[in-house]
């Protein structure tokens, strides 16, 4: 299928400080965005696209770079998230580190870059700045938002704070909060973060380093836990590295030691230490069931004008099939219209970066479905 071709992206300047959960607020911030397809005359074909965590705004097509965008299989001309139909939005929240304010520009206050300083950020305040964002372009209600994973956190939000902004919300290996073994990856990545003396607290920017020791194992941690066990036997399995074994305790063996160290090599020449730190905070987070006395049904019931697909994929460990069954029993128990996939896939948690042909095929007879439903008058 054709890819869109080079995308530039835009940015996006707010003066207005954006209200955040800690209780502080983030002025003058600017929000880094691309677009893709026609937005329509009545303005109601336009779909968010909300990234997960190491992802931008970058989401199909080629940038400057050439390199394709995170969901480029998904999303195009002819591709189940049509841009020949849609209005696509990507947008890169507040504290990430590919062009949206965040922990590497200036702090105004002090002239030197925010580093550990910046704002703490929830999954809250990324759905409200996008929801401005959204505002400014002039689109009073979406036909979808869309996301996977931290991405699926963000689509749900939407639904608790902007119910009458969307009409479809798609949350794709998600959950509706993270279970106690997926704060503790996320705290034994971020202690090898701040462990490492190249971090300096968090200033790291003022010593002209960058703490890529700590990057390279939160990578690595995080990885395992988004591939399935099956998938990493059948791709390394105990394949050795060198023809015999080398003896030794820290040299690399086998072959998936040398594919987890590639990729932690390649993570940290890219990402910033403090927007990994930031975004693994915001997922463990999010539980919108907390403000209802843990009961997530309650939390969904201001969401009763909107319909929901969930998709899961079995092998994904980090965010289960169960998880999603979670959601969907509250929107049912609220009488909320919900589809349900789950994929019978090998990939784990990656699976839904991946063009499974099943996976592709829910994603595109849901948008088939958007695409042709009648919006109601006064709606968009």
């Amino acid at each position: 299928m054709a890819t869109l071709g080079l995308v530039t992206p835009q940015e996006m300047c707010f003066g207005e400080p954006l209200p955040l959960q800690s209780g502080l607020r983030l002025a003058d911030y600017t929000l880094r965005y691309e677009t893709y397809g026609t937005l329509n005359a009545d303005r109601s074909n336009a779909v968010l696209v909300c990234h997960a965590l190491n992802a931008s705004h970058h989401v199909a097509g080629l940038d400057a770079e050439g390199n394709k965008g995170w969901w480029d299989n998904l999303v195009g001309p002819g591709k189940p998230l049509d841009t020949d139909r849609f209005f696509v939005i990507g947008v890169n929240n507040p504290g990430s580190c590919f062009g949206s304010t965040g922990p590497m520009h200036i702090n105004p206050a002090t002239g030197r870059a925010w580093g550990a300083d910046f704002p703490v950020q929830t999954v809250e305040d990324w759905v409200d700045a996008q929801a401005r964002l959204v505002q400014r372009l002039g689109i009073t209600q979406l036909a979808a938002v869309l996301g996977g994973s931290l991405g699926g956190m963000q689509a749900l939000a939407w639904t608790l704070r902007y119910p009458e902004r969307l009409r479809h919300c798609i949350a794709v290996a998600t959950a509706p909060n993270l279970s106690a073994q997926n704060i503790a990856f996320n705290e034994v990545a971020r202690r090898a973060i701040v462990s490492d003396p190249d971090f300096h607290g968090g200033h790291f920017y003022d010593h002209g380093v960058v703490p890529r020791r700590g990057l390279r194992v939160a990578r690595m941690i995080g990885h395992i836990t988004y591939l399935a066990g099956d998938a990493m036997d059948t791709r390394f399995g105990r394949e050795l590295k060198a023809a015999a074994l080398g003896y030794s305790t820290q040299g690399v063996e086998f072959q998936i030691e040398s594919y987890l160290r590639h990729q932690g090599d390649k993570f940290s020449e890219y990402f910033d230490a403090n927007t990994y730190l930031l975004i693994t905070r915001a997922l463990d987070y999010f539980d919108p069931a907390l403000a209802h006395g843990g009961d997530l049904a309650r939390a969904f019931a201001q969401a009763r004008g909107n319909r929901f697909l969930l998709v899961s994929f079995s092998t994904d460990w980090r965010f289960s099939p169960a998880r999603s069954r979670e959601i969907v029993k509250a929107l049912v128990d609220n009488h909320i219209t919900v589809s349900y996939a789950e994929i019978d896939a090998p990939h784990g948690h990656d699976a839904f970066l991946l063009s499974d042909p099943r996976y592709h095929a829910v994603m595109r007879s849901y948008f088939e479905r958007v695409a042709a439903e009648p919006v109601a008058k006064g709606a968009a």
